[in-house]
């Protein structure tokens, strides 16, 4: 009798060593495009606030260069007794004190039971089993422990993509991806259903963007280390005739009033609890 085949795993969307060294290229300029991050970690903590409980033991994940940490002390003091940062990137957590650690997202080094609080910024749109890193995180809480986590979701960069997309079917006659793919907010909730959470709720945030010319948008994604890290690379690499077609198409088609072009990014935020008696 045969053995059963082993179970299948989750697809290797993203490249992770390639995004961890995104990230520490991107850490000294970090700073310079961090609106997103603080836009996050801002309302992660304004959700804390109003919670008529303190969290002795919390892990901030994909803690970059603190935003979240300096959010919690501006809008819920007092809320966290113990807050370890953690990020992908050692050099994201350089240059500052306090509790950090070093680790990946998809493999948490957590006991189970041990923690009250998790939040995640901005950080779980690139690991390739969202599911299995929420399961992580809720056995990782003690049970009535919280999970708050925001990523971006699927229209983020809508306009990149149409303008690639439009440029490499005209130069090219097919057009591939070359930005990274991200959750539909209509399927958000159930992730952290999936993942065993109590009491789901999903919030989603659409933030626009208005730019000079789209290379500036180019350039904050680089220094946000948010530029794409598939695993299936392009076949065909981003030429400069490629990229100033894509230009123009941008301008023409998401051009505003003022003569600027807009960028769209949608941030989906998940809050659950872990189940309790």
């Amino acid at each position: 009798m045969s053995a059963p085949p082993p179970p299948s795993s989750p697809p290797r969307l993203f490249d992770r060593p390639l995004h961890r060294k995104r990230l520490d290229r991107a850490a000294r300029t970090f700073a310079n495009a961090d609106f997103l991050q603080r836009r996050a970690a801002d309302d992660l903590a304004e959700r804390l606030a109003p919670i008529l409980r303190n969290f002795p033991l919390a892990v901030d994940l994909s803690a970059r260069t603190g935003a979240f940490a300096e959010a919690l002390a501006r809008e819920a003091p007092g809320k966290v007794d113990l807050l370890i940062e953690a990020d992908l990137s050692p050099r994201m957590l350089g240059g500052r004190g306090g509790a950090r650690v070093v680790l990946d997202e998809e493999r948490l080094p957590f006991a189970e039971g041990s923690l009250d609080l998790i939040v995640s910024s901005l950080g779980l749109h690139w690991t390739n089993d969202v599911v299995g890193t929420l399961i992580q995180a809720r056995r990782a809480l003690r049970p009535d422990g919280l999970f708050i986590g925001a990523f971006l979701g699927g229209t983020t960069l809508t306009e990149l993509r149409q303008s690639l997309m439009a440029a490499e079917s005209e130069i090219l006659g097919g057009a591939g991806s070359r930005v990274s793919p991200f959750a539909d907010s209509q399927d958000a909730a159930g992730l952290l259903q999936r993942a065993g959470f109590s009491m789901p709720v999903t919030d989603v945030d659409k933030v626009t963007v208005s730019y000079e010319h789209p290379l500036k948008l180019l350039i904050d994604l680089r220094q946000m280390g948010e530029t794409s890290v598939l695993s299936d690379r392009h076949p065909k690499r981003l030429t400069r005739a490629l990229l100033d077609r894509t230009f123009q198409i941008y301008a023409e088609r998401f051009q505003d009033a003022d003569g600027r072009v807009t960028a769209t990014f949608e941030i989906i935020t998940l809050t659950g609890w872990a189940p309790a008696d």
